[in-house]
C-alpha cells in the first residue's frame, strides 16, 4: 500500500464527513487506506461511517481521549502505507491531490516530508505555504515561494502533512508526552530537521481548511504552554528555554507547568534526542533566519 491517510477527530460534527467525502470524491478508486481516529468524541460525529457502504474501507479506531499527538500516533501504528498523510478532520481536497502530493517523494528523493498549500474554506484565495516562527516564537504562515516551486520550509502545518513512514518512525512520531492540543505539528517539524530529515511545501497542491475561533473540546493555556515547554526542554538550549519562560505569563501557573513538564520525562527525552540528532537548534534558527 502506497499511502495511509490518517484523520484524528474529536467532536467534529459534520466536518469529518465533509472531509472523508471530499477525499473519496477527489480520487475515485484510490486504494490508499483511510484511518479515522475518533479520540473520545461525544457528539456522534463518526456514526455515519456505519451507515453507508461507501465507507466500508475506512478503518475506524476509537480512542479514549489521547490528545492530538497520541491520536495521530495511534493512527500511524495501524497504518500500512509507505507514506503517512496526516489530515485534520475539517478540510476539503482537490481532484487527484494525493497522487500529486506523493509524486513529490518519487520525483525529489531529498524530500522526507511535504505539505500542500493550505487555504481557507471561508476565503479560498487566502493561503499559506508552510510556516515559520517570528521573534516571539509565534507560528506565522509563509507566502508563496518564488515561481511556485517546491521549497524547503522550517515548519509544516498539521492540517495536511505527508511524511515517509520510515522517517516518522525513526524520530518516534509525534511527541507522545504532549497533552490535549498544541505544538504537535511544530515539534515534529523541528525534530525532523534536527535529525537530518528535510521538509518541503509543494505549492502545486492546495487543500482548503476550516479555521475556527474555538475548539470543539476544552483547550486551555495550560495545555498549550505545557506542550510548548516540553518541546523547548526537549530540543532547545537553555538560553532559548529562558526566553520562552520569560514570554509565558502567570509566574505561579508557570512554575507548576514546568514542574509537570520535568516530571513527565522531558529531560530524559532531551538527553536521548541530543545524543541522536545531527543538528542543534542554533543550526535550525540560522538555517531559516529565525531571530529567536
Amino acid at each position: 500500500m502506497e499511502a495511509s491517510i490518517i484523520i484524528p477527530c474529536k467532536n467534529e460534527g459534520a466536518n469529518v464527513k465533509m472531509t472523508i467525502d471530499s477525499i473519496i470524491a477527489a480520487a475515485p478508486g484510490n486504494k490508499d487506506e483511510i484511518i479515522v481516529v475518533d479520540d473520545g468524541s461525544t457528539d456522534g460525529c463518526c456514526a455515519f461511517l456505519q451507515e453507508s457502504s461507501l465507507y466500508r474501507k475506512v478503518n475506524y479506531l476509537p480512542a479514549p481521549g489521547l490528545g492530538a499527538a497520541r491520536a495521530r500516533n495511534l493512527g500511524a501504528s495501524a497504518a500500512h502505507g509507505k507514506y503517512l498523510i496526516f489530515c485534520d478532520a475539517h478540510i476539503t481536497v482537490p481532484a487527484n491531490w494525493p497522487r500529486v502530493l506523493l509524486d513529490t517523494f518519487s520525483r525529489h528523493l531529498e524530500v522526507d516530508a511535504v505539505s500542500p498549500a493550505i487555504g481557507s474554506l471561508k476565503n479560498p484565495a487566502a493561503a499559506g505555504y508552510g510556516q515559520t516562527w517570528n521573534k516571539r516564537l509565534e507560528t506565522v504562515w509563509l507566502p508563496p515561494p518564488a515561481n511556485r516551486e517546491l521549497t524547503s520550509v522550517p515548519l509544516l502545518p498539521g492540517g495536511c502533512l505527508a511524511i515517509r513512514a520510515e522517517a516518522f518512525h525513526q524520530v518516534g512520531g509525534f511527541d507522545s508526552g504532549f497533552i490535549v492540543w498544541g505544538y504537535e505539528d511544530v515539534e515534529i517539524s523541528l525534530k525532523l530537521w534536527l535529525f537530518g530529515y528535510r521538509l518541503y511545501v509543494n505549492p502545486s497542491v492546495k487543500i482548503l481548511h476550516l479555521f475556527r475561533n474555538k475548539h470543539p473540546y476544552p483547550v486551555t493555556f495550560d495545555h498549550v504552554h505545557y506542550n510548548l515547554l516540553r518541546m523547548a526542554y526537549s530540543h532547545f538550549n537553555y538560553d532559548r528555554i529562558k526566553k520562552i519562560l520569560d514570554l509565558v505569563s502567570s509566574p505561579t501557573r508557570l512554575k507548576k507547568i514546568v514542574s509537570r513538564v520535568l516530571r513527565g520525562g522531558a529531560l530524559e527525552q532531551r538527553l536521548a534526542f541530543f545524543t541522536r540528532r545531527r543538528f542543534d537548534d542554533d543550526w535550525f534558527m540560522r538555517r531559516f533566519r529565525i531571530d529567536f
